[in-house]
């Protein structure tokens, strides 16, 4: 298009305004019927410079306005009406369905494509009437403050094409018949038939350049006063329908996926056929009909997150985060269903591994007498049976967590707000299972003694990790250190574990995770045992420089009471007895022994007391077999083997070597000369008399059963292919604890506690001297909250405890009430 230079000079002369507005125009009609080559762009701009110089740019502008009012009333409304078949008046009654049919999507499409092209003729004429009005504008309409050419005639487009009446007053208005078949196309488009995008999209950007005000803002503009908030409101209505039907019909995962389908299509739709401007505020209505409101029934269906997470159904249930978070930042519905499962998968995981570790006795009725031996008979398989219901405890919730945290990584996004309801509900259910610290610490323990053989050290890493996870969960640590501490002891005393390496990597682990003072015990227990081989190392030396009796070899360790559980090593025997292992009768070549270590070890450290523990030793003892007169083969002749057997066992055998051939003992008779507590005596004998294949005593009655009343035999006639013989001690105490044991080990844990709680509070009130009564319970449940968590009322019975051992005072007439530390 020309370009025209301002002319200077004075051309008004004589000017005849209609005779120049005639030319004018007749140019602008040329424009509009599209002949505007014929014209002289000069000569135009020359007549409308002239009229505004003469200072009749009002009537000129006028002029203009009236012409192009016309000219849409009459001729553009009519061309565009033109398009309007009956059929399209009649708002269509198949709401976005298929059922439209094809003949009113042609007319449809023809009426948007007429308004297009109308809309955009009309433009392109007002940019050229711009460029050569352009006079008019920068003097009349800046001084007068009149909107400018172009701007006019948009709002003359608005009012008297889009808005204006038509002849018949009952028919709506093109505006109105926009907006319907716009608001069908989308409706067609939401049903699947396709549509032409580019048409709906040229009409909206008409209406985004038309305004309501000669302000011309953008929150005026006719796309947003009268499109958007119908489009919104058939929009808002067309998906609750939508969202009803589909919790009727479809499960959880079609549900999202259709809305999360939906809310995609509406983002593409915004971007070609509507507005960009439009996506947030569609966006919102998608939460609102589809999820907010709805995504509770979702997420509690048969078919909801619980069968997800049972099912691995990973990619749905990321699908189902989408949507919550959309609504919640927080997701609480789809937070509460994952701790609600956990929570009961968890509770199924305890009462199985209660049910599997019941006592028999516990889990039938009681059958009189006559079945007393087959529950002793099953008592060995119970223990077995016991100590891998605890193993399958572990295993499984390990099995959960890794669950657990697969779904977090995958289908949550590692999601920090989750995180910390997991972990909490995670906590909860491993801590209702009141037997948790003891079964993760045997879980530890089997893995010490056996599970990580032929492991890489990879391989052994994560299984140390995934213990200290489960530590981790455990919230009365000092519980777990006192079994974890009873399951070190055995270890390394019988020499069950396969690597000391493993124990110390267990040992720094832990350190990490739970503090120097957890784990400074475990330390001193190993400092014991490498003392006590340089302890042994010298006494031999000492025996083979010095002593007169060389058959006898001794290993010893020595191990410090305030380190060791030594309260938990004392036999379940003597526990029940109130007896010392100690006070067993050693025979006197054996006591000879005992009491030179003793002597030996008095030397290098006076005043020190020496407590002997039987029950946790062992025994390498060679026994002789005469041959059997009248017996061929092995029995013919004389044999020796090697037997290792327990402490107890060694004082059992030698009592034998006093008798003579073929003479007996007594049970009684047994626990008199040796003074082993009852359970242990027939734990040992079972082991020593009635095992098929260390049968080197005879038991008379033959049974399974030890009983008062049998007597003992040398057994003369016993046979084996091996000449190292390993005998254990048969029924040993479970693995796990049984519910004596257990409410021993409690009572002494409580009674820790109680003093870790007076230490506490004596340590605050030793540094406060004078601190309120909620201040001093707030500091101790802080200070032993690392340990376990103590009721309140606990707390309180351990200052009244102080208070009566004149630890601390009241402050008498203190409000709220108040203690004083009394030094």
């Amino acid at each position: 298009m020309l370009r025209l230079k301002g002319l200077t000079g004075n051309h008004t002369d004589g000017l005849n305004f209609e005779q120049t507005w005639a030319v004018i125009q007749n140019s602008l009609y040329e424009m509009h019927t599209k002949n505007a080559s014929i014209l002289s762009y000069e000569e135009v701009y020359r007549h409308a410079y002239k009229v505004v110089l003469k200072k009749e740019g009002e009537k000129f502008y006028h002029n203009l306005q009236k012409f192009e009012k016309k000219w849409l009333s009459k001729d553009v409304q009519t061309q565009v009406r033109q398009h309007l078949s009956p059929g399209l008046l009649v708002p269509s009654s198949a709401n976005g369905e298929k059922t439209i049919s094809n003949e009113r999507r042609s007319a449809g499409e023809q009426f948007l494509g007429a308004l297009k092209d109308a809309f955009q003729d009309h433009q392109l004429v007002m940019n050229m009437a711009t460029d050569v009005f352009m006079y008019l504008d920068r003097v009349y309409c800046q001084d007068s403050k009149k909107p400018s050419v172009f701007s006019s005639a948009m709002m003359l487009f608005r009012d008297n094409v889009l808005r204006a009446e038509s002849e018949e007053k009952a028919e709506p208005t093109v505006l109105e018949v926009l907006r319907m078949i716009i608001l069908e196309q989308i409706a067609m488009d939401r049903a699947g038939s396709p549509i032409d995008s580019t048409l709906a999209k040229a009409c909206i950007t008409m209406l985004e350049g038309l305004y309501e005000t000669e302000k011309e803002t953008e929150d005026e503009n006719l796309y947003l006063t009268c499109f958007e908030r119908e489009y919104l409101s058939a929009s808002r209505d067309f998906y609750e329908q939508e969202g009803a039907n589909l919790l009727r019909d479809a499960d959880a995962a079609t549900y999202c996926q259709h809305t999360t389908k939906r809310i995609d299509e509406e983002t593409d739709r915004c971007r070609s056929t509507l507005s960009e401007t439009t996506t947030p505020k569609i966006t919102k209505v998608l939460e609102g009909s589809l999820i907010q409101g709805k995504i509770k029934d979702v997420i509690y269906m048969s078919s909801g997150v619980p069968h997800m997470i049972d099912n691995d159904r990973l990619s749905d249930l990321e699908l189902v985060y989408q949507l919550n978070s959309r609504i919640d930042p927080k997701k609480t519905e789809l937070t509460q269903a994952i701790q609600h499962r956990i929570q009961e998968v968890g509770n199924r995981i305890n009462e199985t591994a209660h049910n599997a570790s019941l006592p028999p006795g516990q889990s039938g009725a009681n059958e009189g007498e006559k079945d007393q031996g087959k529950s002793k008979q099953s008592a060995e398989k119970s223990a077995s049976q016991q100590s891998a219901a605890a193993l399958q405890w572990v295993e499984a919730v390990l099995h959960l967590k890794d669950k657990y945290d697969r779904i977090w990584k995958e289908s949550l996004y590692s999601d920090n707000v989750i995180q910390p309801a997991v972990y909490k509900s995670f906590t909860e259910s491993i801590n209702n299972f009141p037997r948790c610290s003891e079964f993760v610490s045997l879980f530890i323990d089997e893995n010490m003694k056996k599970g990580l053989k032929d492991k890489s050290g990879p391989e052994i890493d994560k299984i140390l990790d995934k213990a200290i996870v489960l530590i981790r969960y455990i919230t009365d640590k000092d519980m777990f250190e006192r079994y974890y501490k009873k399951h070190l002891c055995k270890r390394l005393l019988m020499q069950k574990s396969l690597s000391i390496e493993n124990e110390h990597d267990m040992i720094r682990k832990m350190k990490i995770e739970l503090g120097n003072s957890f784990v400074q015990k475990l330390e001193n227990m190993f400092k014991d045992m490498q003392l006590s081989e340089e302890l042994t190392a010298n006494y031999r030396q000492r025996v083979a420089e010095s002593g007169p009796d060389k058959r006898t070899d001794l290993s010893i360790h020595v191990l410090t009471s305030m380190t060791w559980p030594l309260e938990t090593m004392q036999s379940f025997s003597s526990m029940l007895e109130g007896r010392s292992d100690s006070q067993c009768i050693y025979p006197p070549s054996i006591d000879r022994v005992k009491r030179g270590f003793e002597n030996f070890y008095g030397e290098k450290h006076s005043g020190r007391q020496l407590t002997w523990m039987p029950h946790m030793g062992t025994a390498d003892i060679r026994v002789a077999f005469p041959a059997v007169p009248g017996k061929d083969g092995p029995l013919g002749k004389d044999r020796k083997y090697d037997l290792n057997v327990s402490t107890y066992g060694m004082l059992v055998l030698m009592l034998f070597n006093e008798l003579e051939p073929g003479a007996s003992l007594s049970f009684d008779e047994v626990q008199a000369r040796t003074n082993i507590g009852h359970h242990d005596l027939v734990r040992n004998l079972q082991s020593l008399a009635v095992a098929p294949k260390t049968r080197v005593l005879v038991k008379e009655p033959m049974s399974k059963d030890v009983k008062n009343t049998d007597r003992f035999f040398f057994n003369d006639k016993f046979h084996s292919n091996f000449f190292k013989i390993k005998i254990g001690v048969v029924a040993g105490n479970t693995r796990v604890e049984g519910d004596k044991e257990r409410k021993e080990t409690e009572r002494r844990n409580n009674d820790s506690r109680n003093f870790a709680m007076e230490a506490a509070v004596v340590r605050i009130m030793k540094q406060r001297k004078e601190l309120q009564h909620q201040q001093l319970v707030a500091e101790t449940l802080s200070q032993v909250a690392a340990q376990f968590r103590p009721d309140v009322s606990m707390v309180k019975k351990r200052i009244e405890n102080l208070i009566e051992r004149e630890y601390l005072e009241r402050i008498e007439g203190a409000s709220p009430p108040a203690y004083r530390y009394l030094a």
